[in-house]
């Protein structure tokens, strides 16, 4: 991320590093930018703050260090294993790479530094040993090995000097132990060292010119050394100017002859012979030498008259160190503190609107250019109401965007120097000055100057508008950057030179020109002129304008920026100045009063736009909910009638679902009382059976007997004795089943009425409950949706809905009598059924008991003749000659007791009286059977008949 200095706004958020940064390295003339990571190394323009060029190395080989080398565009980029190249920044063409060290001194670099003059690199890491690298040469020149205490170092940092032109001889060195040492890395020796063992150092940083070293203590406090008062030895005065040569003897010089004595006082003269006169001169120190020598020399080791030098033989300066011999040349102080100061301010009232009157396209431009403005109007009130100032400042800012403190000193230095007397006849153009640039034109070409006169052309026309925009409009970037080269470099009135040299190098059109429009598109235009023509031709103004009307004789010479505060700029009539202060106050109150006026009319009058337009909103909302309220009763009645006939179909939905239930409830009982049917016809079937099998055995036993009466009497009676008993356990089992199937069957169908019953009336209340749930709902929806301006309607409507319900529930407990009235027949008519049944079921109940007391006393009478049967055969076993006249007459007189047991087929064998009885006895027999086969199927089919009725019960209630 880059922010501004001195607001701490986000510039740009530049991305491209997936790892963190470590490393940020500028260059010198602030365009460019190199930020390092673990892996990669990328290269930025901070004039659009997008990314030129990407170092991408292997995985395998980490990135140390990537910077630039001072006043230089080499990179310079350090590699974990030891490898370093240099690059060009312009095409990153790799210059060159320096050579492996020896193995015997090989150590893994990890921190480095590079003196000012960018010729000697040193390198160290975690050994004691440091390396140092000329890089012009690009060979290790020499190994200095720190003391046995110190094992790794941690930082390298060069000691500046104000004397030795950037070739730093002091070298910084903090190690693992937190002490700083410096040594001179010619003579290798210790000069002073910072922090101790009880109070190590952390980081270090020293200022730009030596004077300070700052360092952050493991402690965590902040000690500021001052390295004068650590030696004397760092800052030791420069060697005097005045030497004094003295004469050897005639023989041949050794090194040790080779010595100066420096001397600050006269020269020592050499002694007089005797006997002649020798005419001697005296030599004296140059003190105007000096003292241009002392001006001529500028900061940061430079000669401007080496410069000037270098200038006129290249034409310009080169383009990688153009900024930094600006800096000299204007000799900037760089007041950070003072410029803060006018930034802080904040934007001045005059520029608040500048995109409107100079619409810029890059918006970073016009920030800056709006602070260097206003920052400038705050330096001195004259400069806010200079309309040209943005022409002015504009080639300047877009030069020095990246870097705004620069950027304002050198307007304020070309303001100071080069444009002085501008404001002396504010607001109009500096006359005095085109008065200067009109005499020079007019003494080295006349004839232009008529040709100007002749077609009223002033000099506000033909050289002001060179002066306010500074050349901006008429050259290129290139020409305008070496015509400054050449200005900053000279006296103060080469900028009024340069005027009138653009003038005549541009005679032929100008002469060609008749036009004052045409006069006009020449100076604001680029034209095709050579700068290099116009810059010699200069030169030569320079030399050949007399002094009385050159204006070097009318201007002062070049005075830097005081350091610290700038100083109080006042050139301009201050009255005049005030005055239109005044008057601009004045009218700005008055616009302001006008505006504020202006302002209330027309809230005023938007605020009646918006009551009207609100009104008319708020009829426009009232028709809108009047239809939306007729939409909304129109949907209520369509949804009512869309409820009632989904209320029927619903209704016809129930019923259709009832009357499929009623008839698979009805399939279900069929289904069961046909299967209860078959099994009771299927026992009666079996039972059938078995009557008919035990009366044809019973038969068969009859026959039997009667064959084998009088043989096997005794087998005979055993028998029948069996088989009756026999058959009168079965028919009481037979009948005890029928009884306890009857019951549980009877048991059963009540639950199952139980059941139904409880159905339906469970039905009918859930049916009650859904009905008045959704009654209750409708007229929760029904009371959500009214509102209270139509109460009235909607009691109107409720009472209407009221009304039609209250008829709705009539009809309905109308079809309820009448359900439940039926009902009451049906179940009186069942209840009389019922009665009619028990009747009956006691009736044949009563013909049951009969039954079997006839049984009973037909068994009875069994054993009694059966007994009397065998007590014959035992007496006539026992008296074979005993009549058995009585016998039979005691058999036909009890033959009226015995019981029907047996039917005899053959009649011949048996006496005729037992004949007669035993007949007798079959015939009641099997009409007593007859009877109970009779009542059996009587009961079968009250049982079927009592099941049809109760399975057609349902559909009479359910009608």
């Amino acid at each position: 991320n880059f922010l501004t200095y001195f607001t701490k706004e986000l510039v740009s958020w530049m991305r491209g590093h997936e790892s963190s940064v470590f490393s940020i390295s500028v260059h010198a003339s602030g365009k460019y930018a190199i930020t390092t990571s673990s892996d990669t190394a990328q290269l930025w323009d901070l004039d659009t703050f997008q990314r030129k060029r990407k170092l991408n190395i292997r995985q395998s080989v980490g990135i140390q260090k990537v910077f630039f080398l001072p006043l230089s565009n080499t990179i310079l980029s350090c590699f974990k294993d030891n490898s370093i190249f240099a690059w060009e920044c312009d095409t990153l063409f790799c210059k060159y790479q320096l050579p492996a060290p020896p193995e015997s001194s090989s150590i893994l670099y990890k921190v480095f530094a590079v003196t000012r003059d960018g010729r000697i690199l040193a390198a160290g890491g975690k050994s004691n040993h440091l390396h140092l690298w000329c890089l012009e040469a690009r060979q290790l020149f020499r190994i200095i090995q720190m003391p046995t205490k110190v094992r790794a170092i941690r930082h390298l940092e060069f000691l500046p000097d104000s004397f030795d032109a950037g070739s730093n001889q002091v070298l910084g060195v903090l190690s693992q132990d937190g002490i700083m040492r410096f040594i001179n890395i010619q003579t290798c020796k210790l000069l002073f060292e910072i922090g101790s063992l009880d109070e190590g150092i952390s980081s270090s940083v020293i200022s730009p010119h030596g004077r300070y070293i700052a360092s952050i203590m493991e402690n965590g406090s902040l000690n500021i050394y001052s390295v004068q008062a650590l030696t004397q030895e760092i800052n030791k005065p420069p060697l005097p100017l005045v030497k004094v040569i003295e004469d050897l003897p005639k023989k041949k010089l050794s090194s040790s002859d080779l010595k100066m004595k420096v001397t600050s006082g006269r020269v020592q003269q050499p002694a007089k012979p005797r006997g002649s006169k020798i005419q001697t001169r005296i030599l004296k120190q140059d003190l105007t030498g000096d003292f241009k020598s002392k001006k001529n020399e500028l900061p940061d080791g430079l000669n401007k008259k080496r410069l000037q030098i270098l200038l006129k033989g290249y034409g310009e300066y080169p383009t990688k160190y153009r900024m930094f011999i600006w800096r000299s040349l204007l000799q900037l102080p760089e007041n950070h503190t003072a410029f803060s100061s006018l930034i802080d301010k904040g934007t001045h009232v005059t520029f608040l609107n500048l995109q409107k009157k100079y619409p810029i396209k890059s918006r970073k431009l016009l920030r800056v250019l709006q602070r260097t403005l206003s920052a400038l109007a705050h330096w001195s009130v004259i400069f806010s109401d200079t309309p040209y100032l943005p022409l002015l400042a504009f080639p300047f800012v877009k030069l020095f965007q990246n870097n705004q403190l620069i950027c304002f000193e050198v307007i304020a230095t070309l303001i100071i120097n080069w444009c002085q007397h501008w404001f002396e006849y504010f607001p109009n153009p500096p006359i005095n000055i085109l008065s200067m640039i009109e005499n020079v034109l007019a003494f080295h070409d006349k004839e232009l100057l008529q040709h100007f006169i002749d077609h009223d052309i002033t000099s506000q026309l033909y050289a002001w508008p060179l002066l306010e925009t500074v050349f901006s409009e008429v050259l290129t970037r290139e020409e305008w950057l070496k015509l400054f080269d050449n200005i900053f470099s000279n006296h103060p009135s080469f900028l009024l030179m340069t005027v009138v040299a653009y003038n005549i190098c541009s005679r032929v059109p100008l002469l060609n020109c008749n036009l004052k429009d045409d006069f006009e598109f020449f100076f604001h235009h680029r034209n095709n002129l050579d700068i290099n023509v116009v810059i010699r031709q200069v030169y030569h103004l320079m030399e050949t304008t007399p002094t009385d009307i050159h204006p070097d004789s009318m201007l002062n010479v070049f005075v830097a920026l005081t350091k610290g505060q700038y100083p109080v700029f006042n050139q301009y009539p201050k009255f005049i100045v005030d005055y239109q202060t005044q008057e601009r106050e004045r009218i700005r109150n008055d616009e302001l009063d006008y505006l504020r006026e202006r302002q209330t009319v027309e809230d005023m009058q938007a605020e009646a736009d918006q009551q009207r337009v609100e009104d008319e909103a708020w009829y426009q909302k009232q028709e809108l909910l009047r239809k939306a309220e007729e939409t909304r009763r129109e949907m209520l009645l369509q949804e009512e009638e869309k409820i009632i006939q989904q209320r029927q179909r619903l209704a016809a939905v129930k019923r259709e679902l009832q009357v499929k239930e009623m008839h698979l409830q009805d399939a279900a009982r069929r289904r069961f009382l046909k299967l209860q049917q078959d099994q009771q016809e299927m026992e009666l079937r079996r039972l059938d059976d078995e009557i008919g099998r035990k009366v044809y055995m019973r038969d068969r036993e009859i026959a039997a007997t009667a064959r084998d009466l009088e043989m096997r009497q005794l087998e005979l009676e055993s028998q029948k004795r069996l088989y009756e008993k026999n058959l009168t356990e079965n028919q009481a089992a037979v009948a005890k089943e029928m009884r306890a199937d009857a019951d549980a069957y009877r048991r059963k169908v009540d639950l199952e009425e139980h059941m139904f019953h409880k159905l339906i009336e469970a039905g009918k209340t859930q049916s009650q409950k859904t009905q008045k749930v959704i009654k209750e709902n409708l007229a929760k929806a029904e009371q959500a949706c009214l509102n209270t301006d139509w109460q009235i309607q909607s009691l109107h409507k409720q009472k209407c809905d009221d009304l039609q319900r209250n008829k709705c529930y009539q009809e309905v407990a109308k079809l309820l009598r009448e359900n439940r009235r039926k009902e009451i027949e049906i179940l009186n008519a069942m209840v009389e059924q019922e009665a009619k049944k028990w009747k009956e079921a006691e009736g044949k109940e009563f013909c049951l008991r009969s039954a079997k007391k006839a049984s009973a006393l037909s068994d009875a009478s069994r054993k009694w003749f059966l007994k009397q049967e065998i007590n014959a055969a035992v007496e006539l076993a026992e008296n074979p000659c005993h009549k058995e006249e009585p016998r039979f007459q005691n058999e036909q007189e009890d033959a009226s007791c015995l019981p029907r047991t047996s039917h005899l087929n053959d009649s011949s064998e048996m006496h005729p009286s037992t004949q007669i009885s035993l007949n007798r006895r079959a015939v009641e027999w099997d009409t007593t059977e007859q009877n109970l086969i009779q009542k059996v199927r009587n009961l079968r089919q009250r049982l079927t008949a009592q099941a049809r009725h109760r399975c057609q019960t349902p559909h009479l209630l359910a009608a």
